[in-house]
């Protein structure tokens, strides 16, 4: 078992963030996208900086290096980053009536299965549930898509992203009551 340690992301972490994210990506989608798609992910996914201004990112350390990063948002943007072709909604969520949206998980490659992405689902349950939200939705990518199920998730709907250079990646909301 690891030693992990969380808190809240900051600013300051935005560069090890944006590493560890192209390294999730380019390590963990091969075994589910074709090398393309992996290069369109990064069009596709990616950290939106709005959470964590909105203090609901989260980090994952061990040894102080951060092997994962995930979050959630009272936002309506159900997912893309700061550089995705992603249109992001910046509309409060009413938490009577919306899902709270987990937002832009990532493992560090050299981590993956050892806890870190359900830590940080759970971390991101917690904090929406306090908020009033009794539902969370996602949109998974292929590789998340198994830690999902297992973590009560439901498939909702399948798409494909917006063509990348005459590529589209595959992706599936997800939701779950909370």
């Amino acid at each position: 078992m690891l030693d992990l340690s969380h808190r809240l992301a900051s600013t300051d972490d935005l560069p090890a963030l944006h590493a560890l994210m192209t390294r999730s990506i380019e390590h963990l989608q091969g075994d589910f996208l074709s090398p393309q798609q992996v290069r369109a992910s990064h069009k596709v996914m990616g950290l939106d900086t709005q959470l964590v201004l909105d203090g609901t990112y989260f980090v994952v350390e061990l040894d102080n290096q951060i092997v994962g990063s995930g979050g959630w948002s009272w936002r309506a943007t159900l997912y893309g980053g700061d550089d995705s072709i992603v249109t992001r909604e910046p509309a409060a969520l009413d938490p009577a009536t919306d899902a709270a949206k987990i937002r832009a998980m990532y493992t560090d490659p050299d981590f993956a299965r050892r806890g870190i992405g359900s830590t940080i689902l759970r971390l991101c349950e917690e904090a929406a549930r306090n908020a009033g939200f009794a539902r969370a939705e996602m949109m998974a990518t292929m590789a998340g898509e198994p830690l999902y199920r297992a973590c009560g998730y439901l498939p909702v709907e399948s798409i494909l992203s917006a063509p990348i250079d005459g590529v589209q990646v595959p992706l599936l909301r997800m939701e779950k009551a909370l």
